[in-house]
């Protein structure tokens, strides 16, 4: 029998170890490993030479704007994006519009997705104070996690209630991520901001708007009320040196909380709002360089366990406001991994180490099927990529629907050569194929 893909000679980098192997690919799945595969039949070959076989970033965090903010992104747009970019499954926040509030809501994402993804996908159910019955009732194959805003957030997703808050760490079936900020707190450094610059507040103030003080109040409290009740929780685009102090060192598996950090908390800091302003306006802030080593070395040290993008686009002109006006998020599924992979090129990452906390812990922690790995029997979503071959960002580039990047004009050291999802080619290093080949991701929880 012929199987649909064969890759010979490529550098597969995989569970902590790196070779030279090829790789078979048949109906979606890898069916064979091996040292020299060349006789295999197969309906395409492709040579690998001089490049590395990855297993698939898996975004554990992204905003793709539907239902209801479509003018900003879409399930389709941003998916074309993330495939793009070496991502193959994505986890979607609920913050749409309607907000994801209920199993109802939850469904209806999902078809949303179907037949219009080109990358795997998942969803989160919201929380709110009041729906606390809802998540009683989530089945817990249902969706990735239960998402809660514990600051910026408004209307029904802003949970600031300690007995809503503590009646979802006790009876949520599922992992819990958690958004941290004390929006107290921040509200009284935005109304001291306003005293003190009227309306035209510098961007750059956000930093010490959005500081240390709100994110550790609130990433304290999600982290004491887990040990309280012995909840699953992933506290989500950690920012601060402070905060690292809650979490510990070791194997993701062996944690009953963990810590996330974003690539543009990893690539950025407070000396990039003088020349991009608002484009790295986000929430939780971007913060000082000391805060960014901090994280840098969380990440090496494993006390930080996964890496994913918070990918949220605006409009120029949303961005374009000032700073009162102008909406927190930026843009990134596209260039996430090459960033990365650009810092393992000067030395601050090493690449196993990458792919572990892009691919093999976030299958992990969420408990996927039969994802995040290079495995025999396991799904085709893989990543060729060259370290050789440089990339530059540039506007005519870009194929996010707001149409612009923070990378704008940077060059990273990496190209993503091939993207595979399902065993199915849906980038080849110059456009996004059609059909789309996303599936909805499955979770093997009890």
């Amino acid at each position: 029998m012929s199987s649909d893909l064969l890759i010979i000679n490529a550098r597969v980098v995989n569970e902590n170890t790196e070779r030279e192997a090829d790789v078979l690919i048949h109906d979606g799945r890898i069916v064979e490993i091996g040292p020299d595969l060349s006789a295999r039949p197969a309906k395409k070959v492709i040579d690998a030479a001089g490049r590395h076989l990855l297993p698939g970033m898996i975004d554990d965090q992204v905003h793709f704007r539907e239902p209801g903010l479509t003018h900003k992104g879409d399930i389709a747009t941003e998916s074309r994006a993330a495939v793009a970019g070496g991502i193959t499954s994505f986890m979607e926040m609920p913050n749409v519009k309607p907000a994801t509030l209920t199993l109802e809501a939850l469904e209806e994402k999902y078809q949303r997705a179907t037949g219009r993804s080109a990358a795997n996908f998942a969803f989160y159910l919201g929380a709110s104070n009041n729906n606390l019955e809802e998540i009683k009732r989530l089945d817990p194959n249902q969706a990735c996690g239960v998402k809660v805003f514990m600051g910026a957030s408004t209307g029904n997703m802003l949970v600031d209630r300690m007995d809503a808050l503590e009646g979802i760490f006790q009876h949520s079936p599922i992992l819990i991520a958690t958004h941290c900020e004390d929006t107290p707190m921040i509200h009284a450094n935005e109304k001291a901001a306003r005293e003190k610059y009227g309306e035209d507040v510098p961007m750059w103030e956000h930093a010490n708007i959005r500081n240390a003080d709100t994110c550790y109040a609130s990433s304290s409290l999600a982290v004491s009320l887990a040990k309280q009740t012995g909840a699953k929780l992933h506290v989500l685009h950690l920012t601060t040196a402070r905060e690292m102090e809650l979490f510990t060192c070791g194997d993701i598996n062996s944690k009953q909380i963990t810590a996330e950090a974003c690539v543009h908390h990893l690539w950025f800091n407070s000396d990039d709002y003088d020349r991009l302003g608002a484009q790295i306006k986000c929430n939780p802030a971007i913060k000082t360089p000391a805060d960014q080593a901090a994280i840098l070395q969380a990440v090496r040290d494993d006390r930080i366990d996964i890496i994913a993008t918070d990918h949220a686009p605006h409009t120029s002109e949303e961005k374009a406001g000032k700073y009162f006006s102008s909406p927190a998020g930026l843009p990134l599924v596209q260039h996430a991994m090459l960033s990365l992979l650009d810092q393992v090129k000067r030395g601050i990452f090493e690449l196993s180490m990458v792919v572990r906390k892009t691919s093999h812990a976030v299958a992990d922690r969420y408990q996927m099927v039969e994802r995040g790995y290079i495995r025999e029997g396991y799904f085709a979503d893989l990543i060729l990529v060259d370290m050789n071959k440089s990339t530059k960002v540039t506007h005519d580039n870009l194929l996010y629907k707001c149409g612009w990047s923070p990378f704008e004009g940077v060059t990273f050291g990496a190209s993503i050569d091939m993207t595979l999802v399902n065993g199915q080619i849906v980038w080849d290093g110059e456009k996004p194929a059609e059909p789309v080949f996303g599936q909805r991701l499955a979770f093997s929880r009890t």
